[in-house]
């Protein structure tokens, strides 16, 4: 009975630590060098996966202003109440301008609904288009539609861009990252989804662990996302979102 009692009280333990280890704020700041025509600094802020979870203002605050919020997908879900996801949006007003890609579970809680809430709070939906960014450079934000749609165009997304241009590119899911060279070269590709598997026992998961590297040439970063799909539980794979700090030449 003493050994049983000892093991429930491991197996709590571990579920608190993977509860509070889901609701950590961290922040991962990341650097790029570019070149361009004219000397500018620029500041972006990412967050993807953000589903059932609130953001929390002091996190945003130690932030302060950046050139451009992106969601690279999966601001909510069915379980997601849309005062919550109103009441997100305008936490992150508070960095800057925000722009949005649609992830594979922000239709649950109705596409035209959302849609119509995110032009109410002047955020700009990015879907297989690329929106120019106000500064001395020609600086695009690229992104496809949600991949599990079937609707997504990597023609049309960058069908603005030139060579000459810098190109960020954004897709909810990660796993198509492989494809965009057949169609383009960004100088950065963002994205979420895969959530680092979530839950890890040392380097095994159900998905790679998030990481920003470079992939085939290109600065890519993939995020752990900052909410939780499921149970809030993570293990090994901490919730974050990113700041990059951008310098053009």
């Amino acid at each position: 009975m003493k050994l049983i009692l000892i093991g429930l009280g491991i197996i709590c333990m571990c579920i608190l630590h993977m509860w509070r280890q889901a609701f950590e704020n961290n922040v991962r700041y990341h650097t790029l060098q570019l070149q361009g025509q004219t000397p500018q600094s620029v500041r972006i802020f990412f967050i993807s996966d953000v589903h059932l979870r609130r953001i929390d203002e002091r996190m945003l605050q130690t932030i302060g202003k950046v050139d451009a919020v992106i969601i690279g997908g999966d601001l909510c879900d069915r379980r997601t109440p849309f005062e919550r996801v109103c009441s997100n949006i305008q936490q992150l007003q508070q960095l800057g301008q925000i722009y949005f890609v649609w992830g594979n579970n922000d239709h649950e809680v109705g596409e035209q609904r959302l849609r119509h809430l995110l032009a109410e709070m002047n955020v700009t939906i990015l879907e297989n288009d690329a929106q120019l960014l106000v500064g001395k450079n020609r600086i695009w934000l690229s992104a496809i539609h949600d991949t599990s749609t079937k609707k997504y165009s990597f023609e049309q997304a960058f069908a603005k861009c030139q060579k000459d241009d810098i190109t960020l590119f954004i897709s909810h899911n990660p796993q198509i990252f492989y494809r965009v060279k057949n169609y383009f070269t960004p100088q950065l590709m963002m994205g979420g989804h895969l959530h680092g598997g979530q839950i890890r026992l040392w380097k095994l998961g159900l998905h790679p662990k998030g990481s920003y590297s470079v992939r085939s040439g290109i600065p890519t970063l993939i995020s752990n996302g900052y909410g939780t799909t499921l149970l809030p539980l993570r293990l090994g794979a901490k919730p974050e979102c990113h700041v990059i700090d951008m310098t053009i030449e």
